[in-house]
């Protein structure tokens, strides 16, 4: 803590953000309460730093910590750092008599102050990055949305005793076209044994409305995509669509080499096991599932469509699942951890990717 003579632990709420003033040196520390905006939060990094202080701003990652972070770095004298306290002992509440806003900043203030931070520091990428980042995560939101009025749909028919057809094949243009054929306006005519249509024909409108609305979006990623070289680069391997890489990009960043090993990235996006040890006892749980969520659910989608198009892929899940079925859905996780690995490293190398050549057996010499 040598390079900051004040510690502020801010707590950040919707309306109101609680800050925990300390002296980096004495531990001595006071509170003060402001608006959560970016006038107040200036106003209170403007007023503790100065030319004889420096001030470390300590903040949760949460959806406001960006432009926070923006504001504290524009300030000179001011040092930000975003910490993630999901899964981490420290932040957990369990069989405590008081949780405040005020104990939230203080712990952030103290923990700062002993260098027991949650570590690495959240990366807080360009607010363009984020904006763009921002429009990758809505999008998984409005498929969701889809997602939800076809199970409604389906709900609906399945009510009535009536059945469609499964997968995606209801969705053809034929499929909805049958669907629009049965559904009627739920107006004043509809008699009661009819709501069931009506109930459908809102559901349409609202599916449809959701449809354009994903082409709008998917229209602009694809044009924001097609600026950044290095999604095209990713690309280059069978089965990741634009989708993936752009996230690959965002969640990675600019500078790929802040990441020390693959290990370490897997780790960012939650795909390394748990550790579990006990005496003498070790053994490997479930994935963690920490860091961002819309990055690993997407390496796992992709990597059961590059285990469809590659040799590679297909030889890598037979080794992990060992040949059962059984195993299947690990392997693939497994693989998406793999095929992040290997994406990092096209980008730190900037070099499209090569299919790795199948081993050749060796051939015993003749006596």
């Amino acid at each position: 803590m040598g390079y900051a003579t004040t510690i502020l632990g801010l707590d950040l709420g919707k309306f109101k953000s609680v800050c925990c003033v300390m002296n980096a040196a004495t531990g001595e520390h006071g509170f003060e309460t402001i608006d959560t905006t970016l006038t107040a939060v200036k106003t209170l990094l403007v007023k503790h730093a100065s030319a004889d202080r420096s001030v470390l701003l300590v903040v949760e990652a949460c959806d406001v910590a960006g432009w926070v972070y923006d504001v504290g770095t524009a300030i000179r004298g001011v040092t930000v750092t975003v910490v993630h306290t999901q899964g981490d002992e420290r932040w957990r509440w369990r069989k405590v008599k008081r949780k405040t806003d005020r104990d939230d900043a203080l712990k952030l203030a103290r923990l700062a102050r002993l260098g027991e931070l949650p570590q690495p520091p959240v990366h807080v990428p360009s607010p363009e990055r984020r904006q763009w980042r921002r429009v990758v995560l809505h999008r998984r939101s409005v498929v969701t949305r889809r997602t939800q009025s076809r199970n409604v749909i389906r709900s609906i028919y399945s009510q009535q005793g009536l059945s469609l057809a499964r997968g995606n094949k209801q969705w053809t243009k034929a499929g909805v076209a049958q669907l629009k054929a049965d559904a009627r306006a739920l107006d004043e005519e509809c008699v009661v044994l009819d709501l069931w249509r009506g109930r459908l024909h809102a559901e349409l409108a609202l599916m449809e409305a959701v449809d354009q609305q994903l082409k709008v979006i998917d229209a602009k990623l694809d044009q924001l995509a097609d600026a950044d070289p290095r999604v095209a680069l990713l690309r280059s391997v069978k089965g990741v669509g634009p989708r993936l890489a752009e996230a690959v990009v965002l969640h990675v960043g600019d500078d790929p080499r802040r990441f020390r090993s693959g290990q370490q990235l897997a780790g960012y996006a939650g795909l390394v096991p748990k550790l579990l040890e006990s005496g003498q006892t070790t053994r490997l749980g479930h994935i963690t599932r920490r860091g961002p969520a819309l990055l690993r659910s997407l390496l796992v989608e992709a990597a059961w469509m590059v285990y469809r198009l590659n040799d590679w892929a297909k030889a890598f899940v037979e080794k992990v699942s060992r040949g059962g079925r059984g195993r299947r859905k690990l392997a693939i996780v497994a693989l998406a951890r793999k095929l992040l690995i290997l994406l990092w490293g096209m980008l730190k190398s900037n070099q499209p990717f090569r299919e790795p050549k199948a081993k050749t057996p060796k051939v015993a010499a003749m006596a």
